[in-house]
């Protein structure tokens, strides 16, 4: 996998006077049933989350409220994604590292994983991740 097979994803957005709604259905939306739902709010301003990748697991990852920023790296490319639309997603698919940072003030950070929560899938370490990776 490489960064190129990480994409955004255009959600539906049914425009409606009294607010718009959009949904995301597994396997339709997101190419993987979500077995997995969790959000990141109240983060400190100047703080970073993720700083790991994930050995099977696939996300979606959407800025429910606010904004963020995505920087995916396959260990050979690295790419910043800035992410302000509730109805926009990134796709992000195993094998890549993730941090995520420049949070706004008030952002929710909304993911969608393919898989439930095991420590066993992650990569920590970043000289670990790219061993793997190059193996």
């Amino acid at each position: 996998m490489s960064i190129e097979d990480c994409r955004i994803v255009e959600l539906p957005k049914i425009h409606d006077p009294r607010g718009n709604l959009t949904f995301i259905e597994g396997g339709s939306h997101v190419p993987f049933d979500i077995q997995r739902v969790y959000y990141l709010y109240d983060v400190p301003g100047g703080a970073e989350r993720g700083g790991h990748a994930h050995k099977g697991l696939s996300q979606l990852i959407i800025a429910m409220s606010g904004s963020f920023d995505v920087i995916i790296d396959d260990g050979k490319d690295k790419k910043r994604i800035h992410l302000n639309r509730s109805y926009v997603g990134l796709y992000v698919c195993p094998m890549i590292w993730r941090e995520l940072d420049n949070f706004s003030s008030g952002s929710v950070c909304m993911v969608l994983a393919s898989n439930r929560y095991s420590e066993d899938d992650y990569y920590r370490d970043y000289g670990e991740f790219m061993r793997a990776r190059w193996a």
